[in-house]
């Protein structure tokens, strides 16, 4: 579950446009949200009407990054996002300073992540030449096809069950700048097949020359993703490595703890896992910056125990 909508892109805070007054200060990102009658059961606005109020306004010029909630008039419209990013992208010159981009900012009470159904991004990149941050929330018909972008330094993809085609399409893809790769692989229930195979070319250092810190986040194989990881050519190039949000146990953490190239990590994060009280005390005992908090426990049903991912549905 997703609990807050983001407060912040980079280093600035986010502005919320309400329809009506500009912002201050001109210039932090901004948050594109048709906000929901919960009476009426449907919106207040359409996308259309509310993205051309705002392009009425001076802001876009001065806007450096867009994150867009909300983009659909009712439930029964089910987003409909690639006329929404075309939308961004017929208007493409009037958001000169555009660098990051956050599509898909709800939270669990609004729309579960696994119910949010994502677009072709291929368009976008090719539009926006200049754009170095693109986050993405929810994977459902998500596409990129042969991803290629010369400025991208940031790509982060959230989602509770991400497709092992999704997977292999960045890990094939050709981004020179990008430094911080994030991708929330969660469950299979959720449409998360993807393997240590499909990651092998990251964890090789084949593609990305200047990543410096990976995240491969809300894993349910995150103790074979942990051995595969001990030994991969990654570990020498990235200075952060995050495994946070899975299903990590000792078994995990123990082949971590033992490597050496781990220990040359600048930090760690292993939040939310199953690691015993035993193991958690040994990551004090070296001095690793490292996120050890929220342990959790295994369920046990039907005699089997059952460790879960943190975001899933």
């Amino acid at each position: 579950m997703v609990f807050d909508w983001i407060g912040y892109f980079g280093d600035s805070t986010i502005a919320e446009w309400d329809g009506k007054e500009a912002f201050a200060p001109i210039g932090h990102p901004v948050r594109l949200h048709l906000e929901y009658d919960y009476t009426l059961k449907h919106t207040t606005k359409t996308w259309e009407d509310y993205f051309n109020a705002w392009l009425a306004t001076d802001e876009p010029a001065q806007t450096t990054g867009l994150v867009i909630g909300r983009w659909w008039h009712d439930t029964l419209d089910d987003g409909k996002l690639d006329s929404v990013l075309a939308s961004i992208i017929a208007v493409r010159e009037r958001l000169p300073l555009l660098k990051a981009l956050f599509v898909g900012d709800f939270t669990y009470e609004e729309w579960e992540i696994s119910w949010i159904i994502q677009g072709n991004y291929a368009p976008v990149l090719a539009a926006f030449p200049e754009l170095e941050y693109l986050v993405i929330r929810g994977d459902s018909e998500l596409r990129f096809g042969a991803l290629q972008h010369q400025q991208l330094k940031g790509l982060v993809i959230q989602s509770g069950g991400l497709a092992a085609q999704i997977v292999r399409e960045i890990a094939a893809a050709d981004l020179p700048a990008l430094e911080h790769l994030e991708l929330w692989l969660g469950a299979d229930f959720y449409g998360g097949d993807s393997t240590v195979a499909d990651l092998q070319p990251i964890l090789q250092a084949e593609k990305f020359p200047n990543l410096e810190v990976l995240g491969l986040r809300d894993c349910e194989y995150a103790d074979e993703l942990a051995q595969a990881l001990v030994d991969a050519p990654i570990l020498a190039q990235i200075s952060m490595l995050d495994l946070s949000l899975g299903t990590l146990s000792d078994v995990g953490a123990e082949v971590l703890f033992a490597s050496e190239a781990i220990r040359s990590l600048i930090f760690l994060d292993l939040h939310h896992h199953y690691m015993s009280n035993e193991m958690l005390d040994c990551w004090n005992t070296i001095g690793l910056w490292s996120d050890v908090s929220e342990q959790q426990f295994p369920v046990e049903h039907e005699g089997e125990e059952h460790r879960y991912a943190a975001v899933t549905e």
